[in-house]
């Protein structure tokens, strides 16, 4: 029933920035945390920003620590990624994730819930 849907992905240049939003469609939204992970072409999926349930609190890579904002809108059941200076390595396709929890987690296989994913390609 609960579904999660990306947009914002496409051509970033090399130290530009990244917006990406994730629409939550269904209940229960106030019970998930939410994450973003990413996928690079020849690699396994990593994470990169997580959110508490009630936006409170945050947590990054160390990777985009600095560069990165997550971001939630309860009323509108979304969750947005902001990122600046991307570089070309992290070409990858984005993913937003959730579960039913109150804290934060960084491994892929805590989350129950996941979007399909949108290409983010960063050109050099």
């Amino acid at each position: 029933q609960v579904r999660l849907e990306e947009s914002g992905g496409g051509v970033v240049q090399a130290g530009g920035s990244l917006r990406l939003s994730c629409k939550f469609s269904g209940s229960g939204f106030k019970s998930y945390s939410m994450g973003w992970f990413r996928r690079l072409p020849t690699k396994e999926r990593e994470f990169v920003a997580a959110i508490a349930w009630d936006g409170g609190s945050t947590y990054y890579a160390r990777s985009v620590e600095g560069r990165a904002a997550i971001f939630r809108n309860n009323a509108k059941q979304m969750v947005v990624l902001q990122m600046d200076d991307m570089k070309p390595a992290e070409t990858a396709v984005y993913y937003c994730a959730g579960y039913i929890g109150r804290g934060m987690r960084d491994e892929d296989e805590s989350y129950t819930a996941w979007g399909q994913g949108t290409q983010v390609t960063v050109s050099p």
